[in-house]
């Protein structure tokens, strides 16, 4: 961890007792508003964790409906790509660096071969994104992750609502996402960044129903 300020080592601060959290191992780590990019990559956890603005925020850990839904998106972004677009797709986690002091963990992400100078242990941006909105904080998805990651100019974002019913498909234009389209069942989601590429959202709203 770098050299930064720490919780008070006051002595007289009581220890942690039998059945409460070990609050003392706190005093090793950043006070929130203080995280580094460094002090945030350096975490030895495999918990889904964003750092925005010096602080840490832990996203719920996925469901088993949730994954399948990914995993689906994953299976038929992953064979048009090999078909049609070369580049990588991948999945969460994955921290991915969106500009100074903010990274976030996209559901799934792909960078095309041309841009694979931006891959490294972690991804600088990407050129398309999706997320599956949980239940209990849809709008982290929903507002603030669409703000970001048009800040961070990625080019396409996808916003997989199964709770809505509904993809909307998010396409950057100038400083801002437009709407490319709000689709929902008996209905074909697609791209404006990869022509040709669709997602059936009744297929995903089977597997999310199936997965439940």
């Amino acid at each position: 961890m770098n050299d930064v300020k720490r919780i008070s080592q006051d002595p007289w601060t009581p220890l942690s007792g039998p059945g409460e959290p070990t609050w003392e191992v706190a005093r090793f780590y950043p006070l929130q508003g203080e995280w580094t990019e460094a002090d945030y990559l350096a975490l030895p956890t495999n918990q889904l964790v964003e750092l925005s603005d010096g602080r840490l925020e832990f996203l719920p850990m996925p469901k088993h409906f949730h994954q399948m839904i990914v995993a689906f998106l994953y299976g038929t972004l992953k064979a048009f790509v090999d078909a049609h677009a070369p580049g990588v797709v991948l999945f969460a986690p994955l921290p991915v660096h969106l500009w100074k002091g903010k990274y976030r963990e996209p559901d799934l992400l792909y960078m095309r071969a041309e841009n694979k100078s931006r891959i490294g242990d972690y991804w600088e941006g990407a050129d398309l994104v999706m997320e599956v909105p949980s239940e209990s904080n849809p709008e982290h998805d929903r507002d603030t992750k669409r703000h970001e990651y048009a800040q961070a100019r990625i080019p396409e974002y996808w916003i997989v609502d199964v709770f809505a019913r509904r993809i909307v498909v998010l396409t950057l234009d100038g400083e801002a996402y437009r709407v490319h389209g709000e689709f929902g069942p008996a209905s074909q989601a697609t791209s404006v960044l990869l022509p040709g590429f669709a997602v059936a959202v009744d297929q995903v709203l089977a597997v999310a129903s199936e997965s439940r």
